[in-house]
């Protein structure tokens, strides 16, 4: 169906040093088998900690060989072969004392703070394990209540909550404002929690299983209050099923909320719609506009991005490259061969939507950017909300026991996440990297806010009614008319010290729950 190996297949080491980390090994090529432009967003993976020694060395039998081989000392080696061929900006490195780190996050951090500096790798490199990397992009799993909430300098409120979670079953919905917390010894405020100086993980708990608490929340003059335990949640990669919305004369508009860019997409666990069973739906009520919500998806796994662009313009532009992954100046042949270049497929769910308004924010990022710049040259796109968050690099994964000879993953469970390309679409159009895919100049955004006092997918919703109104009328709505929300819209980018308003795609999203 799809014929780009790299996408499926990890790819194999070069070569295998004798036991020196890699070091004098010849590092492969970026494996994206992970298939990620990224990792997980909704994972609650700091991805910063390095491993370092310890826990890579669980499947350990004698002990002092692997523990040398998967030590910091060899995984610091390892760290540098790989960043000096294939970091994406390996000439801007800064110079340091390998002896002077004790991990190899540190070391990592050392070589890329130039790039860390300027925001360029804003937290997309980073030392992780193979066993999380691929809990993460398979399912975005995390241990938590199931919401996702967003904040004033004054007021929390609940933006999404997952169906799957402990904070649905209790009740918690979109649109709450949580006005207090019971930590074990009663309620109490948010202003008394910021008073005190509370941190994150004091508020809402560490991030284990059965960790309880009360919360207290306020919703059309009413209060509310519940109990939640956090459990391992895997939020479904779509809200909710695909909606079909009615208009008068003609067919409906598609509308479609898509978390996350996970495997959850193409085979959701069991009551929960796929991207195919969504296209599916669409082409059999002969939709040919449609709504793609956005708004929170910061990104997830390049196969899955692949395989909505073949759902959506595969008929449209089959045979056409849909992206191309270009890695650094020092692989010519890599960026030149064609099977590093996504290509439009016609799926046997493949239908052809002529325009598509995309709902996106300063959360949209990464995968989602990937969809929006591939299409634009097949279909009438706009985008809805506010501009994107600006990441078009990605991250390859290497896996340190494949360069170091004699170890087995159950010995040195130790990968290496790191910024090693960046995706242009198939007519080598990019550029959006910080700036957003408004920044671009290429792309009209219709300014709308995120009406979280008003579900997803419902047409009152400010963004999806004004998708609504420029698919009506093929213009973007006057932004005058206002909302209920402007207040909430104009602080936003103020937090209260406890609370990061800043989202971080594919490490950490702060505003997870």
């Amino acid at each position: 169906m799809h014929n780009k190996h790299w996408l499926f297949a990890l790819i194999t080491a070069l070569c295998l040093s004798a036991c020196s980390g890699g070091g004098s090994s010849s590092p492969a090529p970026p494996s994206v088998a992970g298939g990620a432009s990224g990792g997980g967003s909704s994972s609650g993976d700091s991805g910063g900690s390095s491993p370092g020694g310890g826990s890579s060395n669980s499947g350990s039998t004698d002990g002092t060989d692997e523990q040398e081989a998967c030590g910091v000392s060899a995984q610091i080696d390892f760290v540098e072969s790989i960043t000096d061929s294939w970091y994406l900006w390996y000439d801007e490195m800064a110079a340091v004392n390998k002896a002077d780190y004790d991990s190899a996050q540190a070391y990592l951090d050392a070589r890329l703070q130039p790039l860390l500096d300027g925001g360029r790798d804003k937290g997309f490199s980073y030392m992780t394990t193979i066993t999380r990397d691929e809990t993460n992009i398979s399912s975005g799993a995390y241990v938590g209540f199931g919401f996702r909430s967003t904040s004033t300098s004054t007021q929390l409120f609940i933006t999404d909550v997952f169906e799957n979670g402990p904070a649905f079953r209790a009740g918690v919905r979109r649109g709450m404002e949580l006005i207090a917390v019971d930590r074990g010894s009663g309620f109490e405020t948010l202003e008394d929690l910021r008073t005190q100086g509370a941190s994150n993980a004091e508020i809402f708990g560490p991030s284990e299983v059965g960790v309880e608490r009360g919360f207290r929340f306020a919703r059309n003059g009413e209060e509310i209050e519940v109990s939640v335990a956090k459990e391992e949640v895997s939020p479904p990669a779509l809200a909710e099923a695909p909606k079909l919305i009615e208009r008068a004369g003609t067919a409906p508009v598609g509308y479609l909320h898509l978390r996350q860019f996970i495997d959850a997409a193409l085979d959701p666990a069991e009551g929960f719609s796929s991207l195919t069973e969504a296209a599916t739906v669409f082409a059999n009520n002969d939709v040919t506009d449609l709504v793609i919500d956005l708004r929170y998806n910061g990104g997830g796994l390049l196969r899955v991005a692949d395989t909505m662009m073949d759902l959506l313009a595969g008929r449209t532009a089959r045979g056409e490259p849909s992206f191309k992954m270009q890695v650094n100046d020092q692989h010519p042949d890599y960026n030149d061969d064609q099977g590093n270049w996504g290509f439009f497929d016609e799926l046997s769910a493949t239908f052809s939507p002529s325009r598509i308004a995309f709902i996106t924010s300063r959360s949209t990022a990464s995968a989602s950017e990937l969809i929006i710049n591939g299409l634009d040259p097949h279909i009438d796109v706009v985008m809805v909300g506010g501009n994107t968050f600006g990441k078009q690099v990605g991250q390859g994964r290497w896996d340190m026991y494949e360069f170091v000879e004699g170890l087995s993953r159950a010995d040195c469970d130790v990968a290496l996440r790191l910024t090693a390309f960046e995706i242009v679409n198939g007519e080598n159009q990019g550029g959006y990297h910080q700036v957003g895919l408004e920044g671009t100049g290429r792309f009209t955004l219709c300014e709308a806010e995120d009406d979280i006092l008003n579900a997803f997918g419902d047409p009152k919703e400010a963004s999806l009614g004004a998708a609504l109104d420029w698919l009506a009328t093929g213009a973007c709505p006057s932004t005058g008319s206002g909302s209920r929300l402007a207040p909430v819209a104009n602080e936003r980018r103020v937090g209260p010290a406890w609370l990061s308003a800043e989202y971080i795609p594919e490490r950490t999203d702060g505003n997870l729950r």
